[in-house]
């Protein structure tokens, strides 16, 4: 499903549309902030930091939740990552076990985070941050639950792309947001704002500085060797903004012949394999696709295709070394 035109327009001016869709925006908020007003059904006796968003969609929490382990690691904190599975048939809670379980079984974000350190996927939150604490982890990292109040939170993120920023400022179905800004914003500790250095101007132009600490990122490429000067590719992506993903492989020099944009999560049935082959082979062009929809491809498929990873690189972290410093005193990044 693509996001509506209007939800991207100025906050100032939002449309007809938004206008019109009001009084369910309204209703949906009401039930937001009823559900997050619930009390905590588990208090874990070990840091809890929640990566989140306010709006619907990608805006890199993956790769935020990647970089918060590397880092609590590189302090000597093993964080255990808690996430609901979304797309996975597995209720939970699971500990994602990438050799033995797909995409199918606990989602496609969880398989990928798995990759890099321990993930436990259930639709019962409470449940999953149980077994990770009883795992021995030293802290665990809630990955999209902000509107989740199942855990009591220690630290609280809030990550937004910086080329969308909050959009037209309404909620669904009036925009996309999943809670008012303020609402959102006043249950968070930082600001993480990813992307390029335009596009965060562009943020802190459209959203000034409020009272939260604002963090800055990009999301750039590994170097893995890779030569994309040239190559023809056909791209394809699942992801929030697809868009991104092309820029950031013509930004490496690739000639993408043929771009693909799916939906977020959106399932490789056999029809769309056979189109992006087909396609392939009519343009004598190599398929490449992001981390995230690769872990949902079959083996035999992913075989044909290359994978451009993405990390967080931190533009400035100190606001976000000062809370850990709070939350772990004992330990200081090496």
């Amino acid at each position: 499903m693509r996001a509506p035109a209007f939800w991207s327009a100025p906050p100032q001016a939002p449309g007809w549309q938004a206008h019109a869709l009001r009084p369910l925006s309204a209703l949906y908020a009401a039930a937001t902030t009823r559900r997050v007003a619930r009390w905590p059904d588990v208090h874990p006796q070990v840091p809890v930091i929640c990566v989140g968003n306010i709006n619907a969609g990608g805006t890199g929490k993956s790769p935020t939740v990647i970089a918060l382990q590397e880092r609590l690691r590189a302090r000597g904190v093993e964080a255990v990552v808690v996430t609901r599975g979304y797309g996975g048939r597995l209720a939970g809670p699971v500990r994602v076990d990438p050799a033995r379980m797909t995409a199918r079984d606990v989602g496609d974000e969880a398989l990928m985070l798995a990759a890099f350190g321990a993930v436990f996927a259930s639709r019962d939150r409470a449940e999953a941050a149980r077994a990770a604490e009883a795992s021995g982890c030293g802290a665990i990292l809630l990955d999209d639950g902000l509107q989740n109040p199942a855990v009591a939170k220690d630290l609280t993120l809030v990550v937004v792309d910086a080329a969308v920023g909050f959009g037209n400022g309404r909620v669904i179905p009036a925009g996309p947001l999943r809670e008012p800004v303020a609402a959102g914003l006043q249950r968070a500790d930082l600001l993480l704002v990813i992307g390029e250095a335009a596009d965060r101007q562009r943020f802190a132009a459209r959203w000034p500085d409020g009272p939260l600490p604002r963090l800055e990122a990009t999301l750039e490429p590994l170097a893995t060797g890779m030569d994309w000067d040239g190559l023809r590719v056909v791209a394809f992506a699942g992801i929030g903004r697809p868009a991104k993903f092309f820029a950031t492989l013509r930004n490496l020099g690739a000639h993408i012949v043929e771009a693909v944009p799916l939906s977020d999560h959106q399932p490789f049935a056999p029809a769309l394999l056979n189109r992006l082959s087909r396609l392939a082979r009519q343009k004598d062009a190599q398929l490449v696709t992001t981390e995230k929809d690769a872990v949902r491809l079959p083996p035999d498929f992913r075989r044909e295709v290359l994978t451009v990873p993405v990390r967080l690189r931190w533009i400035d972290a100190r606001p976000l070394d000062a809370a850990l410093d709070r939350l772990f005193p004992a330990e200081r990044a090496r």
